[in-house]
């Protein structure tokens, strides 16, 4: 939709009252303007806080540390939701569909995503048919990635995933369920439900919900006293018994990608200890859609990994010893298709790595802006 549709003049310049569906459009966005803004404001609030008590005492404990950098993290995520969200509503996505493998692109998604699923103290439980749709892989991706953040952020037990065929039409449906009180929490009937609707209702949820849209799918979501259950329905569904257009969609009219995985969304680890490397670094690779972190050492990477592995690693040459060898270890073992990239000290050169495990991919300080996207491009699609 337009957003400049939302009000509209008369020619005398006394603006026209909206009724109807666009009167409900117009309430849709006061309400998600107003939750971004709340959003946003709560985290930042407190980081304010913990800066001013900083600023006075002039320490600040580990445990602080972290919560800070927790509150901005949280806050920055609302942010990039809210532009992903305003890309969809203006019709600035532009669809590439692709006959996906459904099952296999989201057991990758869950594979890759199993530390930080752990960190949780949760385990996914999967029940999963083989099924192939006809979608955009890079909104299925997103899809994929905002469903488990919304489970992951409300769950209070074990996330159960289920991905089987409506009987007629025959679609694929994904169904996510998890309880969302705690299992010794006992209180009336419709109470919990009621205080945790709007929690449910977050800005990941938001994501959620008009990334579907645009995708075309039937969401339908079912809040109970303790559980939550989400069914995302794909009517562009791969099917034999299928007639018509589904069964053209079956033959070589759309191009197959059974482990597609693209970059816009995809998420990036900067080691990088000095701050004109990852200036660099930062303006080379600001326009291509990923999630990036920066840290300062190896140790910091070490800890950050241990919550949920990126989809790519940038290291500076200088940090390249054997404590970063033995990270790179660990993360491949768990993840064989996360790429690494090492920045070299001088030169503008850019080296592709390697099909093995031994080779990373290189790129001089020279070249960063110019080579880094596109030694991200094929060390990133290596995985595919």
């Amino acid at each position: 939709m337009d957003l400049s549709d939302l009000s509209s003049t008369e020619a005398g310049g006394v603006p026209t009252p909206l009724t109807g569906p666009a009167a409900r459009a117009d309430d849709d966005w006061r309400i998600l303007v107003t939750q971004i803004g709340e959003e946003i404001a709560g985290p930042l609030t407190a980081a304010l806080e913990r800066v001013y008590a900083l600023t006075s005492t002039g320490a600040i404990d580990r445990q602080g540390l972290r919560c800070l950098r927790e509150e901005l993290e949280q806050a920055r995520r609302v942010g990039i939701a809210s532009q992903q969200i305003v890309r969809f509503a203006t019709g600035r996505v532009r669809q590439s569909h692709e006959r996906l493998h459904l099952t296999q692109t989201l057991q990758s998604v869950l594979a890759h995503r199993n530390r930080e699923t752990l960190a949780h103290g949760l385990e996914v439980r999967q029940v999963l048919r083989p099924v192939e749709v006809i979608v955009d892989p890079t909104l299925l991706f997103t899809l994929l990635n905002t469903l488990l953040d919304w489970a992951l952020a409300h769950a209070q037990s074990n996330i159960e995933l289920r991905l089987d065929m409506k009987p007629w039409p025959a679609h694929a449906r994904l169904n996510c369920r998890f309880r969302h009180t705690p299992p010794d929490l006992d209180l009336p009937h419709g109470t919990e439900q009621a205080a945790r609707g709007p929690v449910l209702n977050d800005m990941t949820w938001q994501l959620l919900r008009h990334t579907a849209a645009v995708m075309g799918l039937e969401v339908e979501r079912a809040d109970g006293d303790t559980l939550a259950s989400l069914t995302l329905e794909f009517p562009r569904t791969v099917s034999d018994e299928l007639p018509g257009l589904a069964a053209l969609e079956h033959d070589d009219a759309f191009p197959s990608s059974v482990n597609s995985k693209p970059l816009a969304g995809s998420h990036v680890l900067v080691i990088a200890s000095r701050r004109d490397v990852r200036v660099q670094v930062r303006e080379a690779i600001r326009h291509m859609g990923l999630v990036v972190d920066f840290v300062n050492s190896v140790d910091e990477a070490v800890a950050f990994c241990a919550e949920g592995l990126p989809h790519a690693v940038i290291v500076e040459s200088i940090l390249r010893g054997e404590r970063f060898n033995q990270l790179r270890a660990d993360i491949l073992r768990d993840a064989p298709e996360v790429a690494f990239i090492e920045i070299i000290e001088e030169g503008s050169m850019f080296e592709v790595s390697g099909f093995g495990s031994s080779a990373m991919g290189r790129v001089g300080r020279d070249a960063i802006l110019a080579s880094l996207p596109s030694a991200l491009v094929f060390e990133l699609s290596k995985g595919l």
